[in-house]
């Protein structure tokens, strides 16, 4: 898998957004990424240094529209975190 195989895309929301001043990112990555696979996308992507990373699985939830019903896709989430002298993602500064 290839580094855009891995990080799909980055996920945006307040509690996601706090963490940028740690130097925390959170991104959707593939189902089937390990942590280490993670961490070398978002190093050759970004070009930064991570220090760690944290990953969960976020299951679908149910939606109804009408009388049908469904389920959406589960996917994960992965947490990077950046060493103290890394640079930070570009990316993320326009949010601020």
């Amino acid at each position: 898998m290839t580094a855009q195989d891995i990080v799909i895309r980055p996920i945006i929301t307040e509690k996601s957004m706090a963490g940028i001043g740690m130097k925390k990112y959170t991104f959707e990555v593939a189902k089937d990424a390990t942590k280490i696979d993670i961490a070398r996308a978002v190093e050759s992507l970004f070009g930064v240094k991570v220090r760690k990373v944290n990953t969960l699985h976020v299951r679908g939830h149910l939606r109804r529209q009408g009388r049908n019903e469904g389920y959406t896709p589960s996917w994960k989430k992965a947490v990077v975190t950046l060493t103290e002298d890394s640079k930070t993602i570009e990316f993320f500064e326009g949010m601020m």
